[in-house]
């Protein structure tokens, strides 16, 4: 079995003439694979009679559809004497319009397990594929996890062809361009490169395309997984890729020179580059008014800092810093934890872990009993706690204040650096006080002025980037009205970024 394969896992053998020696190698290649279907079949032609070796998986093949328009018109159907046998086949004999021709062994393998259905013939070293896959997949259904209240409802699911349709059913434009490929020697996994040619920054896509082949790894099954192959900066909390379910936003991004990337058997599909900015826009910012959509942007903006510092802020005002604290306010600190023996930083990393344990409970219970389980630690764990004197009200309050505030932020990956860099800082302010604060959103400044995303600044339009910056301020904090934004965003190449005008 190993002497069929190559350093590069590719199948070595070569097809042959001999149509004993393809079944050969075929029947040694899928030794043990009972899903495997191999069926041997005689045509009677003018000049005598001719093999035919079928294969195809099943369950990712449709069987029906190859029963009645593949072997049915091959047993049936008279031949044509003055024609090659090939000839016929692309011609007459088999019902169907993608079916292709291929000479190398491997590739044939490699469609098999697409789920195409590949005919052997006697006498010929190559072989017809015939495009019947019936993959197993859900149905185009609502996203979960970036929920709108205005705007489309469909999502990418696991199919790449799915994910694909769904873009050209909103880009009805032949430059935009869909480059298919495999990743991962033994998974083969597809994924496609979606791009407008005309808008795209070529030096963009030249290192994207280069990310891709830099690396080979056995499989592949997620998006996320590809990610970590293209990002370079592991050490950032902080995605420069971002990811979506939303066919309506990958349009939206690919129309202002962005690229996409659709991995099959991910629902999650990436867009770069990637800034600050572009983790903060939800789509439906883009259907409702424009004083409704600044509104929201604002409150994500003043939520995201909520959802990073308030822990820390608290800690270091009370354990080092009091005399900056009303009067009122302090006595109503003191009076909460009168009864409390730990110190404050314990508290607030107690409640923080508990919230944390019952966010990722929530996550791996099923919907309605995770449901259940966030209701019960949020009020019952939560009010025990302070009953038994393990935790002052007002720690609660700050520590379910940050959790509710980091909800609000429209991604998930970017949400998670926050929750991580929270105790960063409630750290650094347990140690320094308020200067151990200051100095730790300092260093988060300093990091996140220093990254970029395939050559765009992280932080734009925040920083300067030379070009363009005034025009995507116009959809930063706040959001204006779209037919003011006339002209694309940064991301878009030099000279094509004019989006409108009047007629």
């Amino acid at each position: 079995m190993e002497q069929l394969y190559n350093s590069q896992n590719e199948i070595q053998a070569v097809l042959s003439p001999q149509l004993q020696e393809n079944i050969a190698v075929i029947e040694a290649l899928f030794q043990n694979c009972d899903d495997i279907v191999k069926k041997q079949f005689v045509l009677q032609r003018a000049e005598g009679t001719t093999s035919v070796y079928m294969v195809y998986v099943d369950g990712l093949t449709d069987s029906d559809m190859v029963q009645e328009y593949v072997i049915r018109p091959l047993l049936w159907r008279e031949s044509d004497a003055s024609k090659d046998i090939f000839q016929e086949f692309f011609q007459s004999k088999i019902d169907m319009a993608d079916i292709a021709e291929e000479a190398s062994f491997d590739k044939a393998v490699n469609r098999i397990m697409m789920g195409d259905t590949v005919l052997f013939i006697d006498g010929y070293a190559r072989v017809i594929t015939i495009s019947s896959k019936k993959l197993p997949v859900r149905s185009i259904q609502e996203s979960e996890t970036e929920a709108v209240m205005r705007g489309p409802r469909d999502s990418f699911n696991e199919s790449l062809r799915t994910g694909t349709a769904l873009i050209r059913r909103r880009i009805k434009d032949p430059k935009c361009k869909i480059e298919q490929n495999k990743f991962g020697q033994r998974s083969r996994t597809d994924y496609a490169l979606v791009y407008m040619e005309d808008l795209v920054e070529q030096n963009v896509l030249d290192e994207v395309r280069n990310q891709l082949e830099t690396y080979e790894t056995d499989a592949i099954y997620d998006s996320g997984m590809l990610e970590h192959f293209m990002n370079q900066k592991w050490y950032s909390p902080f995605p420069v890729i971002q990811s979506t379910e939303r066919p309506d936003k990958v349009a939206s991004s690919l129309l202002e020179g962005r690229v996409a990337i659709i991995v099959d058997n991910s629902p999650e599909v990436l867009l770069l580059p990637a800034t600050f900015n572009t983790f903060f826009q939800a789509s439906d910012d883009y259907y409702n008014q424009w004083s409704v959509a600044t509104f929201a942007r604002i409150l994500r903006y003043v939520a995201s800092i909520l959802a990073i510092g308030l822990p820390g802020f608290y800690v270091a005002i009370t354990s080092f810093h009091l005399e900056m604290l009303p009067t009122e306010l302090l006595l109503a600190i003191a009076r909460a934890r009168s009864a409390i023996t730990f110190p404050v930083v314990l508290e607030v990393l107690l409640m923080e872990l508990e919230f944390e344990l019952l966010r990722e409970a929530g996550i791996r219970l099923p919907g309605p009993m995770g449901n259940t389980i966030g209701i019960v630690g949020g009020l019952i764990v939560g009010q025990a706690a302070v009953e038994a004197g393990l935790v002052s009200t007002i720690v609660v309050i700050v520590v379910a204040l940050a959790a509710l505030a980091s909800f609000t932020i429209p991604n998930e990956s970017f949400a998670s650096a926050y929750r991580l860099l929270k105790f960063f800082l409630i750290i650094v302010s347990a140690v320094w006080g308020l200067y151990g604060f200051i100095l730790g959103m300092l260093l988060l400044a300093i990091h996140l002025s220093g990254m970029t995303s395939y050559g765009i600044p992280y932080m734009t339009p925040a920083v300067s980037t030379g070009t363009g910056e005034y025009e995507s301020r116009k959809d930063f904090i706040l959001r204006l009205p779209i037919y003011l934004m006339r002209k694309r965003p940064v991301f878009t190449k030099e000279g094509e970024r004019i989006r409108m005008r009047r007629r």
